[in-house]
């Protein structure tokens, strides 16, 4: 392949994108609401001519852009964010709001099967029958993975609830009752819970041998069960429409198992930022679900130990603490 026609194909891309003004001329063969086709990128006159189309579906959507060069029969893709804002930043992803999507955009060590079940998992989600954001679609951006996924407009119920701390309690109702919706879903092609659970475990470097066989042992005598279980449902994940809607977001860690296990993780979260909080969670899904605090309670040893995978040094005193509790129960 001739690399001027390619460096020529990517400043017309360029052009088109807004990053570069150009007064060249060049002689377009086709031009139209949806397409724009150039001719006369090669670099001489015996090269062969580069096709430079703006993809239609992506440029009346206004977000995500995909330019595709045809070259000698090939087509090569190359996206750009028209106007990405950063919303979540991690180790292996970051995280864009353009417009009236969040484009999901993972590192190149971060593993492909992982982003694909991602995806995979968001479906079925969509599938069991749960109000979710849909996902749009699995691209690359920069050579890197990416999910395109619905906007839901909003803020998170935790932005809500630290604004008017007053009604807490009356949120923190919505958001149980928002959770037992979900475990009330199935969808038996999810990862099970347990099995999530236990490879977490075994690959712990914190805990000696014991206490990996202790926390295993536990884990293995838990009731299996198979309700849809988000994996990190907290406020921060839940967005408050503007007609008061309430609507959960990312599905990355879903599974299939103990709807105690996942209210168990819930805790947690809450107790890690506000103890008062998490007990008032806790009283209120017991109540609203009937099941005992100390059926809930069985599982923060184990939720607790699976959540140190993370090495979130900030935490891992915290998570310790509560694997310690399972010494004397």
């Amino acid at each position: 392949m001739n690399y001027k026609n390619i460096i020529s194909a990517l400043f017309i891309a360029m052009i088109f994108a807004g990053g570069i003004s150009c007064t060249n001329k060049t002689k377009s063969t086709k031009q139209g609401n949806d397409s724009i086709a150039a001719d006369s990128v090669a670099a001489t006159s015996n090269e062969e001519p580069v096709d430079v189309v703006i993809s239609p579906e992506k440029s009346k959507k206004g977000n995500v852009t995909k330019f595709t060069f045809n070259y000698a029969g090939k087509e090569v893709n190359v996206m750009k964010l028209t106007n990405p804002e950063l919303i979540v930043k991690r180790s292996y992803k970051e995280v864009y709001k353009d417009g009236d999507k969040i484009v999901k955009i993972f590192e190149k060590d971060h593993p492909k099967s992982a982003v694909f079940n991602e995806a995979l998992n968001t479906v079925r989600v969509e599938e069991a029958g749960l109000d979710i954001p849909k996902l749009d679609e699995v691209t690359q951006i920069d050579e890197k993975w990416a999910l395109v996924i619905e906007c839901q407009a909003g803020e998170t119920l935790e932005t809500v609830m630290e604004k008017d701390p007053d009604n807490l309690e009356k949120y923190m109702a919505e958001f149980v009752d928002l959770q037992l919706q979900i475990h009330a879903k199935t969808a038996p092609m999810l990862t099970k819970l347990k099995d999530k659970l236990a490879k977490q475990i075994n690959q712990l470097k914190e805990l000696d041998a014991t206490q990996r066989y202790e926390l295993l042992v536990r884990l293995e005598s838990m009731p299996k069960h198979t309700k849809v279980c988000h994996g990190d449902f907290n406020p921060s994940n839940v967005i408050v429409g503007e007609d008061g809607k309430l609507t959960v977001v990312d599905w990355a860690h879903v599974t299939q198992g103990n709807a105690s296990a996942d209210a168990a993780l819930t805790y947690l979260q809450f107790a890690l930022k506000n103890r008062v909080a998490a007990e008032m969670y806790l009283t209120m899904f017991c109540k609203k679900s009937d099941t005992a605090k100390q059926y809930v309670q069985q599982w923060f040893p184990i939720v607790a130990a699976a959540q140190l995978e993370k090495n979130n040094e900030l935490e891992k005193d915290f998570l310790m603490k509560w694997i310690d509790v399972m010494d004397y129960q």
